[in-house]
């Protein structure tokens, strides 16, 4: 049952009673030249650690994934201190740790049944020798309750919402970006329905106050006001709550004018003043039909939605 739930190049085996006896069974459905042992309580694992491993087998028969130790280690028994180890030369072992299979198996094989603290003790219980890779203080196993209270992310999403009329002598503003129109939208600042619907998306997701607050229409210093300024100020208040921007989404609603050519533009616009990648920036358009006042070419309206996390 299992195995219909992942890719056919997956292959699944039974653990033992003992790591080493779960290693030696994943050994034994093994297929390729070089193997690397990986725990699944390290989540945070990288490529290049990965590939460091992979070079340091390549080049030196094995490569165990470790740290220079950044702490005093003493030995102890029954919390009783035994002796004083220092720092120097002491290292905390991570995974992967990456052998040739052929080699790894032997020295498996040659283990007699004895439990040993990870693979790179197998190998070198055999082979002697034994390289050290590069690990990253980031690669942490998480192993007790306090472990995923560190790393876990506080992701939240908000739901902004935002109508403007349209009316002549007025440019039309969406996204930062002046669409070409023969109106434009009606408001105290530049009226840029789209960036107001993002900010108070972005606000919401924060469990801040909406833009009307913050920048009320009373105030005449956000007569005409740039909303793309305005969005950075938003950002900045997001950032003194200790939140970054992990994607925004808008679905625009208007019968007029056709915005299919402008997306892009509007998309590069916002990511720029949001600090994220494009692709983490979604635009949509769409017209309803001739219903309503947005059906008839009375207004714009835009609904958003903006996910953001937690900064650790």
């Amino acid at each position: 049952e299992i195995s219909a739930l992942v890719p056919p190049f997956v292959k699944i085996t039974l653990g033992g009673e003992t790591r080493t006896q779960s290693v030696l069974n994943g050994l034994k459905i093994a297929t390729g030249d070089i193997v690397l042992i990986h725990d699944g309580a390290r989540p945070f694992v990288t490529q290049n650690i990965i590939e460091d491993c992979i070079d340091s087998v390549i080049k030196f028969g094995s490569g165990v994934t470790a740290t220079p130790s950044s702490d005093t280690v003493f030995s102890a028994t029954e919390n009783e201190v035994n002796a004083y180890l220092g720092k120097s030369g002491l290292y905390n072992v991570q995974t992967p740790q990456g052998f040739f299979t052929k080699d790894i198996v032997k020295a498996y094989e040659h283990a007699d049944g004895k439990t040993f603290n990870d693979d790179g003790e197998v190998y070198k219980n055999y082979f002697k020798k034994l390289r050290i890779c590069k690990g990253s203080a980031k690669n942490v196993k998480l192993t007790y309750p306090e472990d995923f209270e560190r790393f876990s992310l506080d992701v939240r999403t908000g739901i902004g919402f935002d109508c403007h009329k349209l009316v002549e002598n007025r440019k039309l503003i969406l996204g930062g970006i002046e669409i070409p129109f023969c109106k434009g939208l009606l408001g105290h600042s530049d009226a840029d329905v789209l960036t107001h619907a993002v900010m108070d998306a972005l606000l919401s997701s924060a469990g801040l106050r909406d833009i009307g607050y913050y920048f009320p229409d009373s105030d005449k210093k956000y007569k005409d006001a740039d909303s793309i300024k305005l969005l950075e100020q938003v950002l900045a208040l997001l950032q003194e709550n200790a939140f970054k921007v992990k994607s925004v989404s808008a679905v625009i609603m208007a019968e007029k004018p056709k915005l299919k050519e402008f997306i892009p533009k509007i998309k590069e616009r916002l990511a720029k003043a949001l600090n994220v990648n494009v692709e983490k920036v979604g635009i949509g358009a769409t017209t309803l039909e001739g219903l309503g006042f947005v059906g008839r070419e009375e207004g714009i309206c835009v609904s958003a939605t903006a996910t953001i996390e937690k900064i650790l």
